[in-house]
Parts: structure tokens; C-alpha cells; sequence
């Protein structure tokens, strides 16, 4: 049993203490993870690594008890909660695009900077939950290899599935959202 499978079992026995050697036996591959995924996203992303493992930590091992099978299962929740997050910063960023909180500006007086492409992790969210609806187990897989950065061998072991399997998923669930992303335009 891997250190972190055995604090993420006292944790689930209600041991408080635990808790806190939860974040230093994972931090480094959660900072990992958060870097990958934040090296995806476009630039000028104003969210850190450090903040990314962070917020998907509090969001973990937050008041509610948390159930985890082990070291997979906790990677995978972290996968979905650092993905929420960049979510959410998205969204934040696209309300803030449209005029929230904005103040007029005289053009004579701005500094005008051109933007880059519209942010795409908004259409990935919304065809992964599509696919989540058709697929649940290649809308996970999708989640683990993009998000938590898992390797195809590594995200076969976490879904129980044989390699050969996962690679033909991840083959299917690339080309499903790239049509699904792309059927609009």
C-alpha cells in the first residue's frame, strides 16, 4: 500500500490528522498535473500552478468526507477539480469580456492591446459533457489523459480497462470532440 493510499484509508477512518500529511506525500505531482494543464491554456493565463493545486486541494479534502478506492481514484478527483476550476476561471474571464465590471474608457486614453484566440476550454466543457452524457467512460478517460496529465497506461489502470482499450477511447473521444468543437463553424 503506497503512502498515499494509506493516509487517503485514515482520512476515510475519520482520522483529522491525516489530513495534513494528505498534501505533502501529493503535492509534487499535483503541481506537475496543474502545469500541464496550465501550459494547454492560452496565454496570459493569470491562474499558477500553486493556486490550481491549491483551490483543488481545499476543494478535496474540504468539510465533507471524501470516499477515495485510492491513489488513482484521488488523481482522478484531482483531474475533475483542477478541470472545474479552469473552468470556472474561464467563464469568469468570458463574463468579464462581455462588459462585467467594466468601466468606459475613452479609446484616446486606452492602451489597446489585440487578444488572442477566444478560450476553447468552454468547448471542451460543454462537448466533453455531451460525451460524458453518451459516453461516461471516454468522457473520464478524456478527463484523466487531458486534464490530470495521466498517461495512456496510467489512465487504462485507474478506468480498469486493458491498454488496447484505452487507446482505441482516447482515438474515439478525440475525434467525437474535435467534431463536436467544430460542428458550429
Amino acid at each position: 500500500m503506497s503512502d498515499v493510499t494509506r493516509i487517503l484509508t485514515a482520512i476515510e477512518q475519520g482520522n483529522v490528522g491525516a489530513v495534513d500529511e494528505l498534501l505533502p506525500a501529493v503535492y509534487e505531482e499535483l503541481r506537475l498535473l496543474a502545469a500541464q494543464k496550465l501550459s494547454r491554456e492560452r496565454s496570459g493565463q493569470t491562474l499558477q500552478a500553486t493556486a490550481l493545486v491549491h483551490e483543488a486541494y481545499i476543494r478535496l479534502v474540504g468539510a465533507e468526507a471524501r470516499n477515495w478506492s485510492g491513489r488513482g481514484h484521488f488523481f482522478a478527483a484531482a483531474a475533475e477539480a483542477m478541470r472545474r476550476i479552469l473552468i470556472e476561471n474561464a467563464r469568469r474571464k468570458q463574463r468579464l469580456k462581455q462588459g462585467g465590471g467594466q468601466q468606459r474608457v475613452s479609446l484616446d486614453d486606452a492602451d489597446i492591446a489585440i487578444e488572442g484566440p477566444p478560450t476553447d476550454i468552454l468547448a471542451l466543457d460543454e462537448a466533453l459533457a455531451k460525451l460524458a452524457e453518451e459516453d461516461p467512460v471516454k468522457a473520464d478517460l478524456v478527463k484523466l489523459r487531458y486534464f490530470a496529465g495521466l498517461t495512456i497506461e496510467q489512465t487504462a489502470r485507474v478506468l480498469e480497462i486493458s491498454r488496447a482499450t484505452a487507446d482505441r477511447y482516447w482515438s474515439y473521444a478525440r475525434a467525437w470532440l474535435f467534431h463536436e468543437i467544430n460542428k458550429g463553424e
